[in-house]
């Protein structure tokens, strides 16, 4: 039977010198974030047969490339992976192959399907879909790269993201089927769609994250 629970040294190793990293990325980004994709990647495990010290791996360095640009992060991290020659302590060099591939292949905008199982399953457990969550992630990684932005120009980029991404015409996609954020994507879809409704989403989320982040700024 498929365990879901990765071995204790590699988790010791993950959590003392991969997941402290993430205090380092924006709030949308954070230990908060990869500590949830690492969980949902968990419970991918036994549907799919993965391994599980792989899974755990791949969610655990997926987003280490946020360290450079965000529009090649899933490129970089996939390197940053590859080049850490620690993990041939529990991987061979072809699970260290496959698992570069799957965090290079997890970014929601990529224009192929992940090549592996693995990949299907980081970037499945990254989408995350719960329409406050993913509504608050937004801004919050507005509000970290685009500080100098007024409250309608960040609405504009926000309502700008969500279309783009999660529409019915957005370019995000789900790779397992009958996973629970097809429903959630469905519910996320009905509101965009009515732009009040979104409108009103984000009137009562941005003064919280804008709070919160003119406190970390000073």
């Amino acid at each position: 039977m498929t365990s879901n629970t990765p071995s204790l040294d590699l988790v010791e190793f993950i959590e003392t010198q991969i997941l402290p990293k993430y205090a380092e990325f924006d709030r949308a980004h954070n230990m908060e974030h990869v500590t949830r994709v690492i969980r949902n990647s968990l419970e991918l495990v036994r549907a799919t047969g993965a391994d599980v010290n792989m899974v755990y791996t791949i969610a655990a360095y997926h987003d280490l490339g946020m360290c450079g640009h965000r529009a090649d992060h899933h490129m970089r991290g996939g390197k940053i992976l590859a080049a850490d020659a620690r993990l041939k302590k529990w991987f061979s060099i072809e699970q260290i192959k496959i698992m570069k591939e799957a965090v290079e292949d997890h970014r929601a905008s990529a224009s192929r399907s992940p090549r592996s199982i693995y990949g299907k399953i980081v970037a499945e457990a990254d989408r995350d879909i719960d329409p406050d969550r993913i509504i608050r992630r937004c801004i919050q990684f507005g509000l970290a790269n685009y500080p100098e932005k007024s409250v309608e120009e960040h609405w504009a980029r926000f309502k700008e993201h969500m279309a783009s991404k999660y529409s019915k015409d957005g370019y995000i996609k789900l790779w397992i089927p009958n996973s629970p954020n097809a429903k959630r994507l469905n519910e996320l879809r009905t509101i965009i769609e009515q732009p009040q409704q979104l409108r009103e989403a984000f009137d009562r989320i941005f003064p919280e994250e804008a709070a919160i982040s003119d406190t970390k700024s000073k």
